[in-house]
């Protein structure tokens, strides 16, 4: 379909590809050596330099529209809307005689919050990528008249000039309210083109009373949904991603009046070291046609890739249309949950393997968004480092944490939802010297939670972070729910525990002025 771009200042184009569907976008990829076709299918691609996202390169450019209501600081940098409509207009310049790639897509399953977005690519494989990760529009008129709401132009071989052009480095994603326009350029890692997408309906939604909300989402046979909080590496896509389960979506979602629903049309699953047998669901897309293999490791002959290798980065990707999870839901759509499962990975080796929260507690632990950064998920993040990133999603998040947290509360209390803290980091000692929580034990948690065994069993408080934890667990030793108990120095867990209740608290300092009410909730330093 043909599609004249100057409305938008994309003027003396090369060849525009609008729309191109996989196969057709596959033979783009490989007439211009941007990727490898690997064995049984999937397109290898890398990214260089940047292997994972450049938060420190983001900005929202402060304009009247949106100003007063971002939280700005180190998570929402600002940037000059001056500065903004000169770096747009030397993008303008360098796209002249460069064919593009246009894909139409939209943002959110939910028809009555759908966002619109054209997706303008200077590369075959990030329009791939857009593809699977938006949500199609299969209808062939409604494509042809396809009208949207914002646009983002991605464009990695431009460099900017931080001097010239207001940035920090030679990386950019600049989102701008007023002209609905995101720029993406200096970086090839496709998870900025997702996240800079979520960054925006994080604004929009809530000024429609719609929760958004970075979690994984799943349902029961009888329609009963759990939601999946937690940062890049601590389960979500692994643990919604259930044989016993269906699949809404593995990352995003919104929060309604009418229930949950998916904003994406795909998963963007971390693979490194992933194995058939932990992992049969996400495991099986890498080995077919569509899917995109982000920076892993692939033999030259026989053109087999290897999940365990690790040399390129810890943050190896596969992208794939979440119809390629065999028991996911096309429609992307849930009810309002019954369950949240709030997900860390605690590189103290402190925290017990599962608790059950209180309200309140919820709110607490939602606000402080307790984890470890895993490796390669940001640029310099070499093995796990404890951080708070508030909403389980702070990098993303536009308005004040306190604003997501009390539209949280306020769902929880209507909904009667039941809180719940999975821990997915280590045991038995802190990062280095435990050992990771296996993943059969935590699925066995997650699937005592979901069936409501756990609702049957005797809890106890723990001593350091006053959650209540289960004594007994289907699948898990009793031994293995009591963290203290799995070290070997007990005395240094009580040390190192009550140094992650000074960290916790220390975090909350910044809130509990704004949240008085969550005051009783916090841990008690002794």
């Amino acid at each position: 379909m043909p599609i004249d771009l100057q409305y938008l200042g994309l003027k003396n184009l090369g060849q525009i590809h609008r729309n191109l569907t996989t196969p057709q976008l596959y033979e783009e990829i490989l007439r211009r050596s941007e990727g490898t076709i690997g064995s049984l299918g999937p397109i290898v691609v890398g990214t260089g330099t940047y292997t994972g996202r450049s938060p420190k390169d983001k900005f929202i450019v402060k304009e009247p529209t949106s100003a007063k209501d971002v939280w700005w600081g180190e998570v929402n940098q600002a940037f000059d809307s001056q500065a903004f409509d000169a770096l747009w207009g030397r993008v303008q310049a360098y796209l002249e005689g460069h064919d593009i790639f246009v894909q139409d897509c939209y943002a959110g399953a939910e028809l009555q919050y759908r966002l619109s977005c054209r997706v303008i690519t200077e590369l075959a494989w990030h329009n791939l990528f857009a593809r699977h990760m938006l949500i199609r529009e299969y209808d062939a008129e409604q494509l042809a008249a396809f009208a949207p709401d914002w646009h983002l132009v991605y464009v990695p071989g431009f460099k900017a000039v931080p001097q010239q052009d207001k940035t920090r480095s030679e990386t950019f994603v600049l989102i701008n309210f007023e002209r609905r326009l995101i720029l993406i350029g200096g970086t090839h890692y496709s998870g900025e083109l997702k996240k800079s997408i979520f960054t925006i309906l994080n604004y929009l939604l809530p000024k429609q009373d719609v929760m958004s909300m970075h979690c994984s989402a799943n349902k029961n046979r009888k329609g009963e949904t759990a939601l999946f909080f937690g940062l890049s590496g601590t389960g979500k896509t692994t643990l919604s991603a259930s044989g016993d389960h269906i699949l809404i979506g593995d990352d995003e979602h919104g929060w309604s009046e009418r229930g949950i629903f998916n904003l994406e049309g795909g998963c963007y699953a971390k693979i490194i070291r992933l194995n058939a047998q932990d992992e049969p669901l996400i495991h099986a897309t890498t080995q077919r046609f569509g899917t995109i293999l982000e920076n892993v490791v692939i033999e030259p002959d026989s053109r087999k890739v290897d999940l365990d290798d690790d040399s390129i980065t810890e943050n190896a990707r596969a992208s794939y249309p979440i119809h390629y999870i065999a028991n996911a839901s096309l429609e992307g759509v849930g009810n309002h949950p019954k369950n949240i499962i709030m997900l860390t990975c605690d590189a103290f080796g402190v925290l017990p393997p599962v608790a059950r929260l209180t309200p309140e507690q919820a709110m607490y632990h939602f606000i402080s968004g307790y984890t470890a950064k895993v490796a390669g998920t940001e640029r310099g993040i070499e093995e796990p480092v404890a951080t708070f990133s508030p909403c389980f999603g702070a990098p993303f998040m536009v308005w004040h944490p306190t604003f997501y947290m009390r539209q949280l509360g306020d769902k929880i209390h209507r909904h009667q939802t039941q809180c719940w803290l999975v821990n997915t980091g280590w045991s038995g000692g802190p990062y280095g010297e435990g050992d990771r929580i296996r993943i059969s034990y935590t699925r066995a948690i997650v699937a005592a939670i979901l069936d409501g065994r756990l609702d049957k069993v005797d809890y106890a408080p723990d001593p350091a972070f006053a959650i209540d934890v289960p004594q007994e667990c289907p699948g898990v030793p009793n031994e293995v729910l009591q963290p203290r108990s799995t070290w070997r120095d007990q005395h240094a867990y009580d040390v190192k525990a009550q140094e992650l209740v000074r960290l916790f608290n220390e975090h909350f300092s910044a809130y509990e002025d704004l949240a008085p009410e969550l005051k009783q909730a916090a841990p008690k330093h002794t």
